[in-house]
């Protein structure tokens, strides 16, 4: 992985966790979703394209390095020097992807009878996998309802390439940041016009468009703030918008650890061969972590 030269002085920074810290899965599960030219995951390494926004209000981009430090119970950052300047966003955005916040052994607890489903099911450590970008995870989370990750991830693609921020890293393989919520609504004329050339329905294509018109407009919010049934009556009111993508959205871009999709293909296959009422009425038994037994199911199919 070549880097860009402009990092030589910025030193990289520790950013601590409880442990312990099941690296290898975050990154598998990340990977297989990984959107070329923003995401690259490589020798163990997540790297990804940066734009965004300062206090100053100009853009500042440029690329980050995460890798896994066990021995110091961290995650190692490396940014370039270009994104000082929004420096404390990039590593609260990087603390929310990987899920650093966690308490492990509480999640534990609270999942340890999943192993009487099956041996190993909760595996101490399991971390929630969050997001960089809460409009890309969004988008992704429209573009994947009802067809499979790589499906979604080839229309994600298609949609940074069309429309994404050109970003300079000097990294093969990274060249672009999402389009903002902004961007999409800067676009002239009906919204499928733009994204159904590039394979996107037409009610998708509306969808995306209300979430960056409710994103820019700040009608939802995806901070850490936010109350996460209260934003997910907020989705589940924008067109083309369900159950599982409200809670999937809640799940990745709040970091809800209580979220749940009885209706997912993954979780179906996992616990069949039960109803999703059954399921919904085991899922009860696992609050507050549903969202971490919903991974525990996803993982127990690799």
């Amino acid at each position: 992985m070549r880097r860009n030269q402009n990092a030589a002085d910025q030193p990289p920074l520790a950013l601590d966790y409880r442990p312990p810290y099941q690296w290898s899965a975050i990154l598998a599960f990340l990977a297989t979703r990984a959107i070329p030219g923003i995401e690259l995951i490589e020798s163990n390494t997540y790297a990804r394209a940066v734009a965004l926004t300062g206090l100053d209000g100009k853009m500042h981009s440029g690329w980050i390095r995460v890798n896994h430090l066990p021995q110091k119970q961290a995650l190692n950052v490396e940014a370039s020097v270009s994104l000082r300047p929004v420096l404390p966003q990039v590593l609260a955005r990087v603390r929310h992807l990987f899920d650093l916040d966690c308490d492990p052994v509480a999640v534990d607890e609270g999942l340890r009878v999943m192993n009487d489903l099956a041996p190993g099911l909760q595996v101490l450590g399991t971390r929630l996998p969050g997001c960089f970008d809460s409009f890309e995870m969004a988008v992704r989370a429209v573009l994947g309802q009802q067809i499979t990750v790589g499906a979604a991830r080839t229309l994600a693609t298609r949609v940074v390439n069309q429309y994404g921020t050109p970003v300079q890293t000097g990294i093969a393989g990274l060249s672009h940041a999402f389009p903002a919520p902004e961007r999409m609504l800067s676009l002239d004329g009906d919204i499928e016009s733009h994204l159904g050339p590039l394979g996107i329905i037409r009610t998708r294509a509306r969808t995306i468009l209300a979430l960056a018109r409710a994103l820019a407009e700040n009608e939802i919010d995806f901070g850490a703030g936010a109350q996460p049934e209260q934003e997910i009556e907020k989705l589940l009111a924008l067109p083309g918008i369900g159950p599982w993508t409200a809670q999937y959205i809640a799940m990745r871009a709040m970091a809800w650890p209580d979220a749940f999709l009885p209706t997912d293909y993954g979780v179906k296959k996992a616990l069949t061969p039960r109803t999703p009422k059954q399921i919904v009425e085991l899922a009860n038994g696992w609050r507050p972590w549903r969202s971490y037994a919903t991974v525990n199911l996803w993982n127990s199919l690799h």
